[in-house]
């Protein structure tokens, strides 16, 4: 007894990723099948030891499955998600397109576990920005703690929150560089091999780009919307994982010691912070890996109650794939969701 699964976008980065995982975890899949545009009909991808085909997705018989992971761009799931909900099966879609709808749950099974109650309003579950995924994962159990009034964020994006074309802009600019070759900017607005660059997404009236206001717009319909959060986002010459530099404001004090303890017994968080020069997390170390890792755990001295860290998470796997899946298996434990040949249940 199992799911019939059918993920959209599954020749992508993050769909890839969603077959692996689903395999990873053991999730309980009967049929599992591969949709996307026309272009990529017939290509196959890996699942298990075997592979599937892709199908189309203007053709593909959407009653058929019982869940619908989403990772094809928001313009597809806008045009997508609601007809496929309406023919029965939920969708956890990885886009932006439905996050801020008041009858969409936005959920990170760490942080709003209850929010699952609300899946069967339009039968689509948003999955975060990748960068809010892991951030709420760290500041879950310490607003639990001592409230968190105010916190800033500095965000360093891999390529990959991009897509292949980032990852291979990277590479291609790389390469350029070392061989005097060209190394002219495609994807990104400016070059990002051995550079930085402040701006992912669109920029705002307001001076913040679009990716920023994600991360206080999610934050706040996920955890709190008291809290006061100002964030800039760089993208920065990493193909996987994204850090992150945070610093927050609790409403009581809170020691970096204490801090330490609760988010060793945190889910999803794994603490690496000694001060040696292995004791901290780069993105190259958490690549692969399922945890948010918190690392540099300090005292903020300009604020009463302020505490310093670092966040590092795969961008692919908590801040997408992982997340997506993890909500699946969410539905599973609640028994929001059986499957058409009967139900079983699995451990998350």
């Amino acid at each position: 007894m199992a799911y019939n699964v059918a993920i959209v976008g599954a020749t992508g980065n993050v769909g890839r990723e969603m077959l692996t995982i689903l395999e990873e975890l053991e999730f309980p899949v009967a049929e599992m099948h591969a949709v996307a545009s026309r272009k990529s009909k017939g290509i196959e991808v890996a699942w298990k030891d075997s592979v599937v085909r892709c199908e189309v997705i203007d053709t593909f018989d959407w009653s058929k499955v019982d869940i619908v992971l989403m990772s094809a761009g928001g313009d597809v799931s806008r045009e997508w998600s609601e007809k496929i909900g309406k023919a029965g099966p939920i969708v956890i879609d990885n886009s932006s397109a439905f996050r801020k709808d008041p009858d969409v749950p936005l959920i990170v099974p760490e942080v709003n576990p209850d929010a699952i109650k609300d899946a069967r309003k339009k039968n689509i579950i948003a999955n975060p920005n990748c960068s809010t995924a892991q951030l709420v994962v760290a500041l879950k159990p310490l607003h639990d703690a001592a409230k968190i009034k105010r916190a800033v964020v500095s965000t360093y994006q891999s390529v990959s929150g991009a897509g292949k074309e980032g990852m291979d802009e990277l590479w291609n600019q790389t390469k350029a560089i070392y061989g005097l070759g060209d190394a002219s900017p495609k994807k990104f607005p400016k070059q990002i091999a051995f550079n930085v660059i402040p701006f992912i997404g669109a920029f705002r009236d307001d001076g913040y780009t679009d990716e920023e206001a994600k991360m206080w717009d999610e934050t706040h319909k996920m955890l709190d919307p008291a809290i006061k959060l100002t964030v800039t986002c760089v993208r920065v010459p990493v193909f996987v994982g994204h850090s992150e530099s945070v610093t927050v404001e609790f409403d009581k004090p809170i020691s970096p010691d204490e801090a330490r303890a609760i988010l060793r017994e945190a889910p999803g968080v794994l603490v690496v912070d000694k001060q040696e020069h292995d004791g901290y997390i780069t993105p190259v170390d958490a690549a692969g890996d399922h945890a948010v890792y918190v690392s540099r755990i300090r005292k903020d001295h300009t604020v009463e109650n302020g505490l310093s860290f670092w966040v590092v998470s795969d961008n692919l796997r908590k801040g997408a794939a992982l997340n997506a899946i993890q909500i699946a298996q969410l539905l599973d434990e609640t028994g929001t969701i059986k499957p058409r040949s009967g139900y079983r249940s699995i451990a998350v």
